[in-house]
């Protein structure tokens, strides 16, 4: 009897045995389902990752660096990726902005013309990273360089301005003396000069981009002297141009964007249209499509629709605004050669506008 006990005892072992070796198996597949429910997330992650270094004057100027944010949110909005920014509050920090911005994300863009140097140091030092340049050229094949004619937008507004002025006597308020405000100034006297000869135009820099008291200071002083309507292509300095022509009566041209809001009583005549937005957006995009264009320089005047006017406040008359339409045609078209230089303005022959 014990004998036939123990024998019945292990055959229950082993039939038990047996079943749980069995049960085992069809648990495993819970870890690789698990495994499967993490695999979305991880597909989910950007791509590519980007940011922007402004110049001095930065976020809030209500013109360069503003419009150029606005391309870069327009370009993560629609790859689903959050841009970082870097603020630039002085020159000095240009190349250390560039570089802490190459360590973190993919594409580094630098907006103004003043960082070219730092940039250049910036392509050697991280050769394996892509950047882009508003305003300036770097010729190094992992940048990006993007200009504009801002010329040719400037002689639209100078054919306005000459055409709105009462007293014949208009102003001009620069940033830094530099050949590229420099081309905003030309452009703006030889637009004045084609359809009113006999106005004078007024002109001054302020130094800086980050100083709208002096901006309003100059304005002043060049409104005493009689000019009626003034452009500025000086950053936020230009907020307090159009804050001396809201407390004194004149007309201020923005620049960049348009400025008419800027105005507390529509005192915007209108403003020279710069779409740094589009310049910004077109370097993330071609790089997010493969197509990065390194070492070359895309140029946007008013043939592409890079500058132009707008007039956000409906003070020009639709008499000067066929005036302007008409002169936008003859640069398109060649028939105006938009002076870029001092010298060049020198020896520019005004086109009958008509």
């Amino acid at each position: 009897m014990l004998k036939k006990g123990l024998v019945l005892i292990l055959a229950i072992v082993m039939v038990m045995t047996m079943f749980t070796g069995c049960a085992q198996p069809a648990q495993a597949p819970a870890e690789p389902a698990q495994e499967a429910e993490k695999a979305p997330a991880e597909e989910a992650k950007p791509e590519l990752s980007f940011g922007m270094i402004t110049d001095v004057g930065g976020l809030g100027d209500k013109s360069f660096n503003d419009s150029a944010w606005e391309g870069i949110q327009r370009a993560g909005k629609e790859l689903g990726v959050e841009p970082v920014i870097l603020q630039s509050t002085k020159q000095e920090d240009y190349e250390a902005n560039i570089g802490n911005m190459a360590q973190s994300v993919d594409l580094s863009i630098a907006v103004g013309f003043l960082m070219q140097q730092a940039m250049t140091a910036a392509a050697d030092q991280y050769p394996d990273m892509k950047f882009g340049l508003i305003d300036e050229v770097v010729e190094k094949p992992n940048v990006m360089s993007v200009t504009f004619k801002e010329h040719e937008g400037s002689f639209l507004v100078g054919a306005i301005a000459g055409l709105a002025t009462k007293s014949n006597v208009i102003g001009f308020v620069g940033g830094m003396d530099f050949p590229l405000i420099q081309k905003f100034e030309v452009g703006f006297v030889a637009g004045v000069k084609s359809v009113n000869p006999n106005a004078k135009v007024l002109v001054n820099y302020t130094g800086a981009f980050d100083n709208p008291d002096k901006g309003k200071e100059i304005a002043i002083s060049q409104f005493k002297q009689k000019a009626d309507v003034i452009y500025h292509a000086s950053g936020a300095c230009g907020i307090g141009v159009i804050q001396a022509a809201d407390e004194n009566n004149f007309w201020a041209i923005g620049v960049d964007q348009d400025q008419s809001a800027v105005s507390n009583n529509n005192k915007v005549l209108c403003s020279m249209i710069k779409r740094v937005d589009v310049g910004t957006y077109t370097i993330i995009k071609s790089y997010a499509d493969d197509k990065f264009q390194g070492g070359k320089k895309i140029e946007l005047g008013l043939k592409e629709d890079g500058v132009g006017y707008s007039d956000g406040g409906n003070n020009v008359s639709a008499e000067i605004k066929t005036v302007a339409d008409k002169a936008k045609e003859l640069v398109v078209n060649g028939t105006i050669v938009v002076p870029t230089t001092r010298e060049e303005l020198e020896t520019f022959k005004p086109v009958e506008i008509k």
